[in-house]
Order: structure tokens, then C-alpha cells, then sequence
């Protein structure tokens, strides 16, 4: 059961009502049974990971508040952190060191012990193993004190609209409203639909009708001349962020319409003017997880070495990212793309910024969007290694952008128009909330039939232009 289901749908507003009359101080626990029934719907074994690793992050919680020294502390946290590491290693990683190692030494005649493995990843598991991890390492800095309720832990690792793709929440801002008993707000809920309203649009309309075409090229890239590479990975970055950014909307107005508070994950990323706002834009829950818990101590470990410090934190913050998204080689050579990109701008930082100053360039329309632009040109050009399936393909893709080859052109002209109406819409909406955020308001508008013809115009466009049946997110692979 995923959102974008039927399923879902009927799921969804039967609990909330259920919700709403469930006594106060019971509700974490109608949250808790729904949040695993969603999750077993997906896949039953898939729970049995959930509760395995909020069993050991609340015993180790626990026992760390009662630890009486920091070394203790800090020994405990480490376990702790070993252990929720584990299923994420073995089902993320396992097959494919694995079959590496049989696919090296087959090179050479020698025969590995074991076969090749194929194992089913979890979905979620990526997500709430750092939310997990990151509660451990607050309660050890004392920044939290462990919960002695199993029950919320359980519901602040399983909470359902998080559990799949995030966003990837800290245990000081979820623990104290699951706790607290949430009044009938039917303000709250207004923004939350209009929240997954939005989001659904961006799902089905942009990302799933973008993913046809991008679908299409990357299915058959020795086809395909560079011309068509170059657009299919440029709507590649537009449909990834249609898809996540949707999914994100989606899971933050579920949690309003409860009465609960999730942090944004973007905020319009394509109208950054640097790789590092980029990366301050995009995938907020994400980059500052690493930043809390990765860059930082690196970066204080690393100090000694000023400048050059901060580019080996920067790189090896990136390179457990790209590990994070992905086992194979590809997600290890974006990692470090990334990383080379944000080391770049801050050894180059104090030059640029004085540059910009002298010539008063951050206040020309002309510099302000060359300069977005060439930021969404590194993001795609870097998503060639996210989108390829192998390493093989993407250096075919990079090869044929500079070269020519047998072109078999798309003739789906629906599918191409239906992506271009919704990109345009999305993008006029995003440039609004950015440079206009008080002006041409549809969903918030003071007039009530600006307001409800903007509803139905967007089910409108949801329904005639949403492409159907998918019912999976990129970020589910994560």
C-alpha cells in the first residue's frame, strides 16, 4: 500500500476518523497499529526489520541514560549503532560485494563458495535506520532523554507517512507530539489536503508522465543519439524532483491533517544559485542529518587543517551519501561528483563572494539565472549515474552526448505535451513561492471561487493528464 493506491485512499481518511475519535491520550497507539498494518501490507518480513531495530535502539536508549560515565555512554552508543547498521548493510550491500567477488574471481577460474544473491530490499529501511541512529547518538550527547515508552519509540520508527521515503525526522521534535493529545483542528487539516493535493500533482502529473519519456531513452540508451540523452537527463533531475518532492508533500499534509508538524524536505531547489544552496534546498531531512552527525565532527576533527579540512569532511560526508543511496559503484561516483562540486565552491568561496560583491551580481535578473541554470546543469549531469542502470551505461550516456549515433525518435506527442503543461504549471508555481510569495494566491486566495476553482482545476489536471497505475516512488530503491 503506497499513496498514490486505491488502497490508500480508502486506508487513509477511515483512520483519521478513527483517529479523531479515539480518546487523547490512546491516539500514539491507533497510530502505531495503523502504521504497522500499512507497512505489512507491503510486505509482512518487512516488520519484523522495523521491530528488530526499534527493540535494540530502546534498549540501548535506555541503557545509555543509565550509564554512569561518558565512556560507557559512548561504548553503548557504538553497539547500538553497529547493530541497527547490520540489516541495512546485509540487504542493502551483501549481494552486491558478493557478486562482485564472484564476478572478479570467475575472471580468473577460481570458484567462490557463494552463488550470486539477489535480495529483496527493504523499503524504508535506509530511512528509518538513520532516524534510529540519530536518536541513539542525541540521547548519548544527552541532547534527549531516552523514552521509556517502548510503544512511541515504535510509532517514531514505523510512523507511516515517514516510513517509506522520509522525511528523515529527529526524535526531539516527533516523541513529544505523539505524546501530547492533538485537538480537532480543521485548519490543519485544510493545509494538509491542500499539502497532498499538491503533491499528488507533482506525482502523477509531472514525475510519472516525465518518467515515460525518461524511461524510454534510459531503456534503450544505444539507441538513442545525445541529443535525446542530454534532454531525458535533464527531465531526469525535473521528474526526480516532481517524484520525492511530491512524495514529500504527500507524507508532511497526512502528518498535518493527524495534528503533527514534519520538517519541510525542499524548498524549490531549482532556483538555487550554487551547489551548496542546492544541497541546503534539496533533500533537507537528509543533508542535515549528514550535517549533524557526519560533516560536523569531521569537520572539528579535521579543523587542524583549515580550508583543505572542510573539503575532507565535504568529501566523505558525499561519500557516505552516495553510499547511502545505492550499493553499486554508480551512487559512489555521484557521492564524490557532489563532493567534488561543494569542495570546489568553498575553496573558491572567498574569491567568488568578493567577485559578486565588487560587480553587484547577486542583484542582476541576467547572473541570478545563468546561475540557477548552470546549478540544475551539474545536479543532471551528475543524475546520469543515479539514472544508469550500471557504470557501463553511464559512460555510454556521457560518450554519445559528444557523439552520434541511430536515432529513434519518441512519437508519443501526448505524453511529451502532458509533461510540458504540468512542468510549466509546476514550475510558474515554484517561481511564485520564490520571488512572489504574497502574490497570485490560488489555493490560499481571500476569494472563495479563486480558491475552489483552483482545487477542481488541479483534481482536473490530476485526473486527465495523472498518469495511473504506478504506485511506486523513485526513492523506494533508497
Amino acid at each position: 500500500m503506497v499513496f498514490t493506491s486505491l488502497n490508500f485512499l480508502l486506508f487513509f481518511p477511515l483512520l483519521a476518523i478513527v483517529y479523531y475519535i479515539t480518546p487523547g491520550k490512546f491516539r500514539w497507539i491507533t497510530l502505531l497499529v495503523a502504521s504497522y498494518f500499512f507497512y505489512i501490507n507491503i510486505k509482512p518480513a518487512f516488520a519484523l526489520l522495523v521491530s528488530g531495530v526499534t527493540l535494540s535502539t530502546y534498549i540501548f536508549t535506555r541503557l545509555i541514560d543509565k550509564a554512569g560515565t561518558e565512556s560507557g555512554k559512548k561504548t553503548l552508543m557504538v553497539i547500538n549503532i553497529v547493530l541497527i547498521l547490520l540489516p541495512l548493510f546485509f540487504f542493502k550491500y551483501f549481494a552486491v560485494i558478493n557478486n562482485g567477488i564472484l564476478s572478479l574471481l570467475d575472471s580468473y577460474k577460481v570458484r567462490w563458495p557463494l552463488s550470486e544473491i539477489k535480495l529483496l530490499l527493504p523499503v524504508g529501511i535506509s530511512f528509518y535506520t538513520f532516524m534510529a541512529i540519530g536518536y541513539t547518538i542525541d540521547v548519548s550527547n544527552e541532547e534527549i532523554k531516552s523514552e521509556k515508552n517502548i510503544g512511541i519509540v515504535a510509532l517514531f520508527l514505523s510512523f507511516f507517512p515517514l516510513i517509506l521515503s522520509g522525511p528523515i525526522e529527529r526524535a526531539n521534535n516527533m516523541l513529544p507530539q505523539f505524546k501530547k493529545q492533538v485537538e480537532l483542528d480543521f485548519a490543519l487539516i485544510t493545509q494538509g489536503i491542500k499539502l497532498m493535493l499538491w503533491g499528488y500533482f507533482m506525482k502523477l502529473v509531472v514525475a510519472d508522465r516525465i518518467g515515460i519519456y525518461v524511461d524510454a531513452v534510459y531503456g534503450n540508451i544505444t539507441q538513442h543519439n545525445g541529443t535525446s540523452l542530454v534532454v531525458a537527463s535533464m527531465l531526469y533531475s525535473i521528474q526526480l524532483y516532481a517524484d520525492f518532492g511530491g512524495y514529500s508533500l504527500i507524507a508532511i499534509g497526512i502528518a498535518k491533517i493527524l495534528g503533527i508538524d514534519v520538517m519541510q524536505n525542499f524548498k524549490r531547489p531549482f532556483f538555487a544559485t550554487s551547489m551548496s544552496e542546492f544541497w541546503r534546498r534539496w533533500h533537507i531531512s537528509l543533508i542535515s542529518w549528514l550535517t549533524d552527525y557526519v560533516y560536523t565532527p569531521l569537520s572539528f576533527t579535521f579543523r587542524r587543517f583549515k580550508v583543505w579540512g572542510i573539503v575532507i569532511a565535504i568529501m566523505i560526508t558525499f561519500l557516505i551519501s552516495g553510499i547511502w543511496h545505492g550499493a553499486g559503484l554508480t551512487f559512489i561516483i555521484w557521492g564524490l561528483i557532489q563532493g567534488t562540486f561543494l569542495s570546489i565552491e568553498a575553496l573558491t568561496n572567498k574569491g567568488r563572494t568578493s567577485f559578486q560583491t565588487k560587480h553587484n551580481l547577486n542583484k542582476r535578473i541576467w547572473y541570478i539565472a545563468l546561475s540557477c541554470l548552470f546549478t540544475f546543469v551539474l545536479f543532471s549531469a551528475s543524475m546520469v549515474f543515479g539514472r544508469a542502470k550500471d557504470l557501463n551505461d553511464a559512460l555510454m550516456v556521457y560518450s554519445k552526448i559528444f557523439s552520434g549515433i541511430i536515432h529513434i525518435p519518441y512519437r508519443d506527442g501526448y505524453t511529451m505535451l502532458y509533461s510540458f503543461i504540468g512542468f510549466t504549471i509546476l514550475i510558474l508555481k515554484e517561481f511564485r513561492d520564490e520571488y512572489y510569495p504574497a502574490h497570485f494566491l490560488l489555493f490560499d486566495n481571500k476569494n472563495v471561487i479563486i480558491r475552489w476553482l483552483s482545487y477542481y482545476a488541479v483534481i482536473f489536471m490530476i485526473l486527465y493528464f495523472g498518469v495511473f497505475g504506478q504506485e511506486k516512488f523513485i526513492y523506494f530503491q533508497y
